[in-house]
């Protein structure tokens, strides 16, 4: 009988995992590479299933001001954010309203809005309120 529960909650416990989105935590940077691909700023995310995701309404033109002083940006630069504040973060993404199955958020340094799709979800398990970014050379 005892064999039986544990293989149950062995199963139970395989059945229920699953890639879940990262938690936001005090101390938590993320950190993805985006380059151009077929004129639009995309990134690969292998261990998210995310390869050459795009950015898309707004967020192209916010990438294109931030890596302006990043020589070849377009070839790949390194892209560090997190739900936190931390030292050395340059933009701030501030939350504004949920459209379709993305989100809208506003950054004030550019005074301009993006959308960001559902791969946000890969990365936060939920919509954070602000966003802090830094754009360096790889």
């Amino acid at each position: 009988m005892k064999c039986i529960v544990l293989i149950i909650a062995a199963v139970a416990l395989l059945v229920g995992c699953r890639d879940e989105p990262v938690e936001a935590t005090s101390n938590s940077l993320l950190v993805i590479a985006p380059y151009k691909h077929a004129g639009t700023w995309v990134f690969d995310e292998p261990s998210r299933g995310l390869k050459q995701e795009p950015f898309v309404a707004g967020i192209p033109q916010m990438m294109d001001k931030l890596v302006a002083d990043i020589p070849d940006a377009d070839q790949g630069f390194r892209l560090i954010f997190s739900a936190q504040e931390f030292p050395g973060y340059t933009h701030k993404l501030e939350w504004k309203r949920k459209d379709t199955s993305g989100n809208w958020y506003y950054c004030p340094q550019f005074n301009e809005e993006g959308w960001l799709c559902p791969a946000l979800f890969k990365f936060f398990k939920e919509a954070p309120k602000d966003i802090y970014v830094k754009a360096e050379a790889k």
